[in-house]
């Protein structure tokens, strides 16, 4: 089969729109290289590891695994759980005694677990 032709087009952003998503993007930077991964496992060392693990695996059937989640996931929920926007008989008080620093560090420690995966033959 013969390789089609590629026609490449010039995509057309407007200033304010382009430094709109620049903005975004350098903006979420140092929230991210803020988070301190030590402190972190501090923190889930005394509030996180009976039900998730210092490892980040759930130590129970119902409770998700941590390990290699996404930082912003993982501070999402917890900061859900602390407003109320999303319940649970447990997390919902433990996420109460989180502040948001607490939050950003316990969300880089667990986020920077590295997982491997080995596929079943």
């Amino acid at each position: 089969m013969p390789a089609m032709p590629c026609k490449i087009t010039r995509l057309s952003v407007s200033r304010p729109a382009l430094s709109a998503i620049v903005l975004c993007i350098f903006a979420a930077i140092p929230l991210a290289q803020a988070a301190d991964i030590k402190a972190g496992q501090a923190k889930a060392k005394v509030t996180c590891r009976v039900c998730h693990g210092l490892d980040g695996l759930g130590k129970m059937p119902t409770v998700p695994n941590l390990a290699g989640e996404g930082a912003i996931y993982i501070s999402k929920q917890l900061k859900a759980f602390r407003s109320g926007e999303r319940t649970h008989q447990q997390m919902s008080i433990i996420a109460q005694g989180l502040s948001d620093e607490d939050i950003a560090n316990v969300a880089a420690y667990y986020s920077a677990i590295r997982v491997t995966v080995e596929l079943p033959e």
